[in-house]
């Protein structure tokens, strides 16, 4: 086999007797690679393992096993997943015994937090799949304030304390995205409130300091770590998160490769443009970047927030509104990409899908082509006529695989309604369409960061016990390779690092991970039993169990 090489230097670091999948279209396999500081040197196969080597080489025997390039998250709310590691974490507990259990036992051990904060309740795991009520709450803790998010971030659920606090009562009005929730008879708030109007309470929330973030932060990079994640783009930021990130990289304590979307906000003025822009200018290292744009166009299927061409099949008097009227949106759209920011746009119902795609066209139109990665982030329903636009508008399909695990689309299958289930997380059919698929978690709005669950669904929307049988939409699976794929090379071309980062060749950065079984050579309903069992980060091995 012909070894391929970046420079004569010999390696710090040797990878070899392995299966090494270099997501590299010219090159496809090898047996071996080393690592010179920070880079990749060579790749090749065993004979070359000796030319490589000098006495203070490090090797590694990989005993067969699979190395792949490091895994890239490209939809993440990074900092408040972390944070959320030092709260009640209701993810996989899906009865209202299990829910209350789980905030009794932290409040327990936690008897010094004022508020009692988390995340991770699933929309239908509530009785009769209800919407989750303050006495639920009250039941269990009455006297603190409770506040915990849905999975996905876009509803909370708050005690009556709380409710006080934030001095919502029946006579409260809310103007914006969102919804205070009330009990159709009294008009009472039953302690659920949707999008925005989460805000209401979250503002009387004392905020973390910023040791408690950095904590939080390098208690988040151990998980990733773990997981083989090596590199993220954090969905929604805001200067002081983006300074977080750079005091880490001061201190050579940051682990992960950071590329930051800020949130656009209403009205996205200039001032807010120029600020933006000059945050770009001062990060563009391999290490942290900054110059993307995300702007929120609808909300999510499960709380009837997401914007829909036809209402929704279980609720006919409401189709979702969008965030933002369509004019507004695409002059702001056109003016963030004609200030060269990288625009994302998060769009979940099929009428989102179709104004981000609007507004995309409208800023072509305005500015001309030119290499902008426009990105549309979530796409779980699509009308059939707006699939081969993102090819033809250079679109990217930014997706989450995991959100699509069949145990908990139930509720939102039903929302939908059989006529738009078959374009339901449509990976397969964007990804005949000729659009690029790049993948993620949306951590914390997930039931899993690991990158190994997504894959496991993308390639088989199955649950890990096989249900159901044959699959759920099975025209929507995408290949293995197509899953790597979207989370390693496609993730570094999505935020314009392909030429860094992403596969394994020489001259590229040296981010690897080695796997506990051969995802190619194993059965495809095993997948989710993979294991990371070695994560080289810059050329350093951050993680080994």
């Amino acid at each position: 086999m012909l070894a391929l090489a970046w420079h004569t230097a010999a390696a710090d670091l040797i990878l070899h007797n392995g299966r090494i999948w270099t997501a590299d279209p010219a090159r496809g396999w090898a047996d071996a690679l080393a690592i010179t500081g920070s880079r990749i040197t060579a790749v090749g196969g065993e004979r070359e393992v000796a030319a490589w080597r000098r006495p203070a080489t490090r090797l590694i025997d990989l005993k067969g096993r699979l190395a792949v390039p490091g895994f890239n998250d490209a939809h993440i709310h990074f900092l408040s997943g972390s944070l959320g590691l030092f709260e009640v974490d209701l993810t996989g507990a899906c009865t209202l015994d299990q829910m209350q259990q789980r905030v009794r036992d932290y409040a327990g051990k936690n008897p010094g937090d004022g508020w009692i904060t988390g995340s991770g309740w699933e929309y239908f795991c509530f009785p009769g799949h209800r919407l989750p009520r303050k006495q639920d709450l009250d039941a269990i803790l009455a006297d603190r304030p409770v506040f915990l998010r849905a999975y996905d971030g876009h509803t909370g659920w708050a005690n009556s304390k709380a409710l006080r606090i934030a001095e919502i009562t029946r006579a409260t009005r809310f103007e914006g995205f969102g919804e205070i929730v009330r009990d159709p008879s009294s008009g009472e708030p039953t302690g659920c409130l949707k999008e925005g109007a989460q805000r209401l309470v979250s503002r009387h929330i004392p905020q973390p300091d910023r040791a408690r973030k950095l904590a939080a932060l390098e208690k988040g990079m151990k998980l990733a770590a773990s997981l083989g994640i090596t590199s993220i783009q954090n969905a929604s930021g805001d200067p002081d998160t983006l300074s977080l990130y750079d005091q880490l990289l001061r201190e050579k304590k940051l682990t992960l490769r950071v590329s930051m979307a800020f949130s656009a906000g209403r009205p996205l003025t200039e001032a807010r443009l120029g600020e933006l822009r000059k945050l770009q200018a001062l990060h563009n290292g391999p290490l942290l970047r900054a110059g993307a744009v995300k702007f929120m166009v609808d909300g999510v299927i499960e709380s009837h927030t997401a914007a829909m061409l036809a209402p929704y099949s279980d609720d006919s008097s409401t189709a979702g509104s969008p965030a933002w009227p369509a004019a507004e949106l695409n002059d702001a759209v056109a003016r963030s990409d004609a200030a060269g920011l990288q625009v994302y746009i998060h769009a979940i119902g099929d009428r989102g899908v179709r104004m981000a795609l609007d507004a995309f066209e409208h800023a072509r139109r305005t500015n001309g082509p030119r290499d902008a990665r426009f990105r549309i982030e979530h796409i779980e329903t699509i009308a059939a006529g707006d699939l081969p636009r993102f090819a033809s508008l250079g679109v990217m399909a930014s997706m989450e695989p995991i959100h699509a695990d069949p145990a908990t689309v139930e509720l939102w299958s039903r929302a939908v309604g059989p006529a738009r289930l078959p374009l339901s997380f449509p990976w397969g059919s964007l990804e005949r369409a000729g659009a690029r698929l790049v993948f993620s978690s949306d951590w914390p709005a997930s039931i899993s960061v690991d990158p190994i669950r997504g894959i496991h669904n993308a390639v088989n929307r199955r649950t890990v016990d096989g249900r159901p049988p044959g699959g759920w939409l099975p025209a929507q699976r995408v290949s293995l390779e197509t899953a790597l794929g979207a989370y390693t090379l496609a993730g570094a071309w999505a935020s314009f690092e392909e030429s860094r980062k992403g596969s394994l060749r020489p001259g590229r950065l040296a981010d690897v991970v080695v796997l506990s079984q051969d995802l190619f050579r194993v059965d495809p309903m095993t997948i989710h039993q993979t294991r990371v069992v070695l994560t080289v980060f810059a050329g350093r091995v951050v993680y080994q169990p």
